[in-house]
């Protein structure tokens, strides 16, 4: 079972990448032994588990991931690098920084916690801070209501995958719901997006989640795709509740309805976004 996680990834053009990336990248959508789309989470989540289960565990990988999620559009190539390394090391530095110094110990013994933290550091002095840029955010059990802004209702794309006889559903093979936008596309929306609620909220905490998404698009090629993955969300829903998700859509008529002057519309979407994803985030404590 993949981790009940979404991702929002950003596929830059071959030709946005320096010359020698290039030609490697260019190699690598030829190979026959690279991870395809279809079971590209899984072997992602399975190398995790296996550094994480280690004795001792390495939350960070030695080296940095050659693998890639890619896409064609005609001709042209896309490339989402999964840049496992530097995506371990700041959610590495996330958890250290939240979590107790004794739970900590106990997650990971604390001379690799050490060793983690000063490789990350040399990392830094060396490569700057460009270099912290990812193509891949990822967040467990929801979807924030900011990751929709990017997107349409009409570019959504729903595969509910089959169920064997006696199967729960959610569990079925080749189930997916995914966005895609391009990258002009999805910063236009999320300058409206922030023009409107500045316009009719002023300058409030609500904003903080859009701008950071607006702010990190501008930091890509401006031919890139972006997409949204519900990734392994897909199986805490059933199939119902896939076909009534409907959260891109929802909050784009909120916005509308605000800026219109609809304010009972605009609560009312906005509402169906936030409560069917807390719920969802409730799960995470269930038992």
């Amino acid at each position: 079972m993949l981790p009940y996680a979404a991702y929002l990834r950003v596929y830059e053009p071959l030709t946005a990448f320096p010359e020698n990336e290039r030609k490697a990248w260019a190699e690598y959508a030829e190979s026959r032994d690279r991870p395809r789309r279809a079971n590209a989470l899984n072997a992602e989540h399975g190398e995790s588990i296996r550094r994480l289960l280690g004795r001792p565990p390495h939350p960070v990988p030695a080296q940095e991931s050659p693998n890639a999620y890619l896409r064609r559009v005609e001709d042209r190539l896309y490339v989402c690098p999964w840049q496992t390394r530097l995506r371990s090391w700041l959610a590495f530095s996330r958890l250290r920084g939240a979590t107790p110094a004794k739970l900590m110990d106990r997650l990971v013994p604390k001379a690799i916690a050490d060793q983690t933290a000063d490789d990350f550091d040399r990392y830094k002095r060396a490569a700057g801070s460009s270099a912290l840029r990812t193509h891949i955010r990822t967040t467990a059990w929801h979807v924030p209501s900011s990751w929709f802004v990017p997107f349409d209702g009409n570019e959504r794309w729903l595969v509910l995958g089959g169920a064997a006889p006696g199967q729960d559903v959610t569990t079925a093979t080749g189930r997916n719901l995914i966005y895609v936008t391009s990258m002009a596309q999805a910063r236009r929306r999320a300058a409206r997006a922030l023009q409107v609620l500045r316009r009719h909220l002023g300058e409030v905490a609500s904003h903080i989640d859009v701008e950071d998404v607006a702010r990190w698009l501008e930091e890509f090629h401006p031919h890139s795709l972006v997409e949204l993955d519900y990734g392994g969300l897909v199986h805490l829903m059933d199939d119902d509740a896939l076909q009534a998700d409907q959260s891109v859509a929802e909050l784009s008529a909120a916005l509308t309805g605000l800026d219109t002057g609809q304010e009972e519309l605009a609560y009312a979407m906005y509402q169906r976004v936030i409560l069917r994803w807390k719920s969802m985030q409730l799960l995470e404590s269930a038992n």
